[in-house]
């Protein structure tokens, strides 16, 4: 069974939702979580305008990781900006830096400082 993150709203921060990501993320889950984001996009359409992924907690993360975060990106209406927060030391950070995605999305190293930049 895939574990679907609960998205959560910090208070005081209208238009950001945070969504923290499983301890893995590969090919068996990457599809569901992309599904499970679209289906946020949806519910929040108009009213979503940063989406932060936190990976601090996940400690696998391959190339189906990395496509899922590009792939979010794309899919999310162009007015809605994603942020990542990932350990630049860690597994999930250095796999965001080898396949280039750090390039498209900005890269956290701070849960705090995702959410307010």
């Amino acid at each position: 069974m895939t574990f679907l993150p609960t998205p959560r709203d910090p208070s005081g921060l209208p238009g950001r939702t945070l969504l923290t990501l499983p301890p893995e993320i590969d090919l068996c889950n990457a599809d569901a979580l992309l599904a499970h984001v679209r289906s946020l996009s949806e519910a929040r359409a108009g009213r979503l305008r940063v989406l932060v992924l936190d990976l601090t907690d996940t400690g696998f993360l391959d190339s189906q990781g990395a496509r899922l975060i590009h792939e979010v990106r794309r899919l999310l209406p162009p007015d809605t900006q994603v942020r990542v927060v990932a350990h630049p030391q860690e597994l999930p950070g250095r796999v965001l830096e080898l396949t280039g995605v750090r390039r498209d999305v900005p890269v956290y190293d701070d849960l705090t400082e995702a959410l307010t930049a």
